[in-house]
């Protein structure tokens, strides 16, 4: 995640240092959108490794180079997959923002962000291991998803710092490297405290 550098002011609803969504690309054909559906479910139920042409296409009931005409190849395939995920967490995050807490917005955001990527650890194991083709994402989009981690902190440097304790913990946690009987729910908390989880946005 690209923790945004860029201060916007408040206006039209959006909090100190929150960007405005981009435009949404061009909806995607029919076949395209069925495709990309059925590639998540073999990600999210079988992992990246599953993830091949020739299953996606036993999976879509046709012949493999039939994808090809949609598609140049798997890495068509998990570029869309990495663009869902990157706003499916924007969504969550940026509204994690703004939701009712008794705990600040940036202990909110991290809880947010966990409970979703706990839910879909393949994908997010996709869009966030390995080198990011960030030149076939939509514009903005990027700086988007990561703007949340710089509205909690005020600061391009610290969000980044956030955002790779966040990262560290999760993966940690889907991994299943944690000692046996480790209060993880408190690490988060302690990881919350230290950066200024009291502070309050808006």
């Amino acid at each position: 995640m690209n923790a945004s550098r860029v201060q916007a002011p408040p206006s039209d609803g959006l909090l100190p240092g929150e960007i405005e969504r981009p435009a949404p690309p061009p909806a995607r054909p029919k076949r395209v959108a069925e495709t990309i559906a059925a590639a998540r479910r073999i990600l999210e139920s079988d992992g990246a490794g599953a993830l091949t042409m020739r299953r996606l296409a036993a999976e879509m009931h046709m012949r493999a180079p039939s994808l090809y005409k949609h598609f140049s190849g798997k890495a068509g395939v998990e570029l869309a997959l990495i663009e869902d995920a990157m706003s499916e967490i924007g969504d969550v995050t940026h509204r994690a923002l703004r939701e009712p807490t008794t705990t600040g917005p940036l202990v909110n955001l991290l809880d947010s962000y966990r409970r979703y990527c706990v839910r879909h650890p393949n994908l997010y194991r996709l869009a966030t291991g390995g080198r990011l083709p960030r030149e076939g994402l939509p514009e903005g989009l990027e700086e988007w998803a990561g703007n949340p981690w710089f509205v909690v902190t005020g600061d391009p440097s610290l969000a980044q710092a956030l955002w790779s304790f966040a990262h560290g913990m999760l993966i940690l946690e889907l991994d299943d490297r944690y000692p046996p009987g480790s209060d993880l729910d408190k690490t988060w908390r302690a990881g919350a405290t230290a950066f200024g989880g009291d502070r309050h946005v808006g």
